[in-house]
């Protein structure tokens, strides 16, 4: 896999919400399996000095970075990604998409995904206190790192 290569597959990042210890796995992967890695976000990002390994700092509202990512990728691209919304969208045009935790979203489930999401957004507009994300640990790690690693071997098969 090379990235200097204009149809090789990216990986993009929503990078405003993804913690820490899933952008360290994306940057080792991105050095290991020569593959460009786009952080994208609303604020600057401190990215490593890397040919592989970029950030893209869109400005504007609340969707900016989402609307910048769906614009750029492609089919075969992976998103990295906890906005469900934006999953939907960039399924749509062909990409992979996975969460921090690694979980898989897929064409399959996203319908679901986005009802319960607007069901959880009602229940917290009527004052329903339903709690947020739980932390990050290492088995989510190890699980992202295998759904990265499991992406990354469909292309060098491609």
């Amino acid at each position: 896999m090379n990235a200097a290569g204009p149809d090789a597959p990216r990986i993009w990042v929503d990078a405003d919400a993804c913690p820490g210890a899933v952008k360290d796995i994306l940057f080792r992967a991105a050095e290991r399996a020569r593959v460009a890695v786009v952080l994208v976000a609303n604020q600057w990002l401190r990215t490593p000095p890397s040919r592989y390994v970029r950030a893209l700092q869109v400005q504007g509202g609340y969707d900016a970075a989402d609307d910048a990512i769906v614009e750029r990728v492609r089919a075969g691209d992976l998103v990295v990604t906890q906005d469900i919304p934006l999953a939907a969208r960039v399924l749509e045009r062909g990409a992979d998409a996975i969460d921090p935790r690694g979980g898989r979203y897929s064409t399959d489930d996203i319908a679901e995904r986005l009802s319960m999401r607007g069901f959880m957004e009602e229940l917290r507009g009527a004052g329903v206190q339903t709690g947020g994300p739980a932390a990050l640990h290492a088995r989510d790690r190890q699980a992202f790192a295998g759904q990265l690693d499991r992406w990354l071997a469909a292309c060098r098969r491609h």
